[in-house]
């Protein structure tokens, strides 16, 4: 397996470096800064992780949810995955969401999102007259008939 360096920064005593749960796991679980957070149901917040980063350029760090917190807090990435791009140099922070029907409380020091390092290709979008066929055409959702 490669790997990659990320260097990092601490901006906040608190930061805790990023870790992996298990050798193989793809994503680095985050932690949070903040001393105690309350979010409602329906509610975002920002959480801090006292963390900055220089990702490397021609990759992306793709903030996910924790599955655990998920499952049985109801909270997750506001905007479904975060994005940092290479270029950014300020502090993580993750817009949890609570989509359960009672408050959840954030502690300091606790798990809040996980991140992947992938590359992504950069590109040009050209405007055309018409596209290449495909056996699927223009057929939208369930369109395959598969179920």
């Amino acid at each position: 397996m490669n790997k990659i360096t990320i260097e990092f920064k601490k901006l906040n005593e608190n930061a805790v470096t990023p870790t992996f749960g298990t050798e193989f796991s793809a994503g680095a679980d985050l932690y949070s800064v903040e001393e105690e957070v309350v979010i409602a149901p329906g509610e975002t917040k920002f959480i801090g992780t006292g963390l900055a980063t220089a990702i490397p350029v021609g990759t992306v760090g793709l903030i996910y949810a924790r599955s655990g917190l998920a499952c049985k807090k109801g909270l997750a990435p506001a905007n479904k995955v975060g994005v940092i791009d290479s270029d950014y140099r300020g502090e993580i922070k993750v817009a949890l969401h609570n989509h359960g029907t009672e408050p959840q409380t954030v502690l300091k020091g606790e798990r809040v999102a996980q991140m992947v390092i992938t590359p992504y290709f950069a590109v040009d979008y050209v405007e055309v007259e018409s596209l290449s066929e495909t056996v699927r055409g223009e057929g939208g959702f369930g369109s395959t008939g598969r179920k």
